[in-house]
């Protein structure tokens, strides 16, 4: 087969046989290595109980019962010592010397440790268990903060520890709503007292133990007792919240 070459030659090489079979001898270039992963742990249902578990108990003492309940929660840690370090919460239980109620609170125990085991977004289960009323009424706690039930005090007490460990996270207020509530609180206190300015230190105590005047009422954000009536204005002195009417 002739070949009709048309540009001027430069120059010239002979080819051998064994340069032929050099190339398709060459090994085949090495494939990419892929980037490392890291072996993260998710929460899931399947996912074997450790020998030991983080945990954290907390005291319940409600005029509903006799008895205080005392909640425990425990945690397991998930890709301990690594920078994906996260602790959840693997199982509760409530222990208490009054038994009346005995069934439906280890029914509530069960059920709760079974949905933090199942794993995901499990911080629900807060708002669920603080809607949860009771017919007879509810009551107020320590720093006038008011509780529909029993199980909305024990709601409170996972969305604290959900709050230690990190899963929940409270809005941050910002310096001027502080500012705000600070003014207001005092403006309400030199009306109270009838002085024209803010009481200071020297001046005798007529707040409760909550640290809130005496006429705050129930606030409808926050469920503190810290709701007076400024301006014709409904204001929080706790929250910030306000209702003008």
């Amino acid at each position: 087969m002739a070949i009709k070459i048309e540009k001027k030659i430069k120059g010239y090489n002979v080819v051998k046989p064994e340069d032929k079979a050099a190339p398709a001898a060459a090994p085949a270039p090495a494939a990419p290595k892929e980037a490392p992963k890291a072996e993260v742990i998710q929460m899931h249902e399947s996912l074997e109980r450790p020998e030991t578990l983080v945990g954290s108990t907390y005291k319940i003492k409600s005029p509903l019962f006799e008895h205080a309940l005392y909640v425990t929660v425990n945690d397991i840690v998930l890709n301990a010592g690594t920078p994906h370090e996260q602790r959840r919460p693997f199982e509760i239980f409530i222990n208490s010397k009054n038994m009346d109620h005995f069934q439906w609170i280890v029914a509530l125990t069960r059920i709760i440790s079974a949905v933090f085991r199942k794993g995901g977004d499990v911080t629900f289960l807060v708002e669920e268990m603080k809607a949860v009323f009771d017919p007879r009424g509810g009551y107020f706690k320590a720093g006038g903060i008011y509780m529909p039930s029993i199980v909305a005090e024990i709601g409170a007490v996972i969305e604290q520890h959900m709050k230690m460990i990190g899963l929940i996270h409270d809005p941050d207020m910002d310096e001027s709503t502080r500012q705000l509530i600070a003014e207001k609180r005092a403006a309400y206190e030199a009306a109270a007292t009838g002085a024209k300015k803010a009481p200071t230190t020297d001046d005798v105590p007529t707040e409760p133990s909550n640290g809130f005047p005496p006429g705050a009422t129930l606030c409808a954000k926050c469920n503190t007792k810290a709701l007076v009536l400024m301006d014709g204005c409904q204001t929080c002195l706790n929250c910030g919240y306000s209702k003008c009417g």
